[in-house]
């Protein structure tokens, strides 16, 4: 099969860039079936957006690929949608990710692309490229929505992927690689290693009321095959340290020893970090991750209220948070605290106990602070809010979402204003208790404190958060 197809990896305004996975295994679906790929790298380089208008202006595409989330829609999407579909020729573009697919057919209508590739995708754009080089009929490609006859259809969900191991490693190669490698300092990691994103599963046995997943349950790849992806980046590229995007990572113990007899037959040392959740957790398996290499776990405690727990569908406990925060503790493990407030049945207290628990437990990796909860759609949460009255759709969504650190609907009975007045106290606590800790630097606490002051108060929305990865 032949064709070209550009992928588009959109800016998201930092310098500290995690290697696009989702692009990556597309580029290798495609190459793998002889298709002519390009990578557009604008969240390495920045491009202005007439900088792809005169590249399309030059080119010839078959098909343009653009993935996003939702909170990228209307500040970078549309715009570049814009460009594209006034340079795009005869290409089909081509919309998917997190952002598109609960909502196929409001994002066809609003950035008037020609397709939608809901959920996975690595198959569905090697029948989209087959079908256009073809002249097919769209209606026999599972998994998209596409304009028909000045109407909107929507086919069949494409089963998700089964065998992970089926699907080939990231087209690395494509990419500015020596740049992905370069651009993150993680937790535990020293200037000189280089590191790069990668998953060994996809999914999660849970469904959160904030989280929108593409598909349901988890799927594993095996560990041979995840210890040989390692191994084919440390020999490339010279990667040591993986960050694993995996939901959820530590997913059982029998897995968890697996991983670690095959590092130890490969003789392969490696540092990492992973995805866990407080309830799947024990001592044994902390100092597992330890020897392993582990020098991060990322949690989602979320609350320190068992109501709202409950209500956010976590099926854990406070008393499971507690633990696993101590042991990890008492291994010495870098925890990510992950927290989230304004949920339904938050209050005051609530938000309290969130600052208190972070205070106690933080290892200090990076500026932990806190977010209000956000209804993205396809998630239950952004369901309720339609069914109840705080939310008409997708448009009034994305009218509502100026920045991911504000408020998109209040669940809590606590007025606006005061609720912004208990966040910006807390995140500023939680700012200076970090600095404190690690540099003294309070010129550098005082400028992200100004920053969310400004965020909330003066509504300056260009403020992107102050969790991003150390730059070396």
């Amino acid at each position: 099969m032949k064709g070209r197809v550009l992928l588009i990896v959109h800016d998201v305004y930092q310098d500290d860039n995690e290697f696009p996975l989702g692009v990556g295994y597309l580029a290798s679906a495609l190459r793998r079936e002889n298709v002519d790929v390009r990578i557009y790298c604008q969240d390495v380089f920045h491009y202005p957006d007439y900088h792809l208008r005169d590249l399309l202006e030059a080119s010839s595409f078959d098909l343009i690929g653009l993935g996003f989330l939702a909170a990228r829609y209307r500040r970078t999407v549309e715009p570049l949608c814009e460009v594209i579909n006034k340079c795009k020729k005869d290409a089909w573009l081509v919309l998917g990710g997190h952002g598109a697919s609960p909502i196929p057919e409001y994002v066809l209508r609003k950035s008037q692309a020609d397709v939608v590739a809901i959920g996975e995708s690595e198959d569905t754009i090697v029948d989209l490229v087959e079908c256009k080089v073809s002249r097919g009929n769209l209606a026999d490609v599972k998994g998209i929505a596409y304009w028909k006859d000045g109407e909107i259809a929507v086919n069949e969900r494409r089963p998700p992927i089964m065998s992970l191991d089926a699907i080939p490693f990231p087209a690395w190669e494509l990419f500015p690689i020596e740049i992905y490698t370069s651009c993150c300092l993680y937790p535990g990691q020293e200037k000189t290693e280089r590191s790069l994103a990668m998953i060994s599963s996809r999914g999660c046995i849970n469904r959160c009321s904030f989280c929108y997943r593409m598909e349901k349950g988890i799927r594993v790849r095996s560990v041979e095959d995840v210890v040989e992806e390692m191994k084919c980046l440390n020999s490339s590229y010279g990667v040591s340290y993986y960050s694993l995007q995996d939901e959820l990572f530590v997913l059982n113990k029998k897995r968890l020893f697996e991983f670690e007899d095959a590092l130890q037959r490969e003789k392969l040392k490696i540092k990492f970090s992973c995805d866990a959740r407080v309830d799947m957790f024990d001592l044994e398996m902390a100092e597992c991750l330890k020897r392993m290499g582990c020098k991060k776990v990322n949690v989602g405690f979320e609350s320190m209220s068992q109501r709202v727990l409950d209500e956010m569908c976590k099926r854990t406990t406070v008393e499971e948070n507690i633990r696993f925060a101590e042991i990890a503790k008492e291994t010495g493990l870098n925890m990510g605290l992950n927290v989230i407030w304004g949920n339904p049945c938050d209050t005051e207290e609530s938000l309290r106990a969130i600052v208190e628990f972070v205070r106690k437990y933080n290892t200090y990796g990076e500026v932990r602070t806190i977010r209000p909860v956000t209804p993205y759609p396809g998630s239950p949460l952004y369901y309720d809010a339609i069914q109840n009255g705080l939310l008409e759709g997708p448009d009034d969504f994305f009218n509502r979402l100026k920045n991911s650190d504000l408020l998109t609907v209040n669940f809590t009975d606590i007025p606006q204003d005061r609720f912004y007045e208990l966040l910006f106290e807390a995140n500023r606590e939680l700012i200076k208790d970090h600095f404190e800790h690690t540099t003294r630097d309070m010129t550098e606490a005082k400028r992200l404190i100004d920053s969310f002051h400004d965020l909330y108060f003066l509504k300056r929305y260009e403020f992107s958060g102050a969790r991003h990865y150390e730059k070396k």
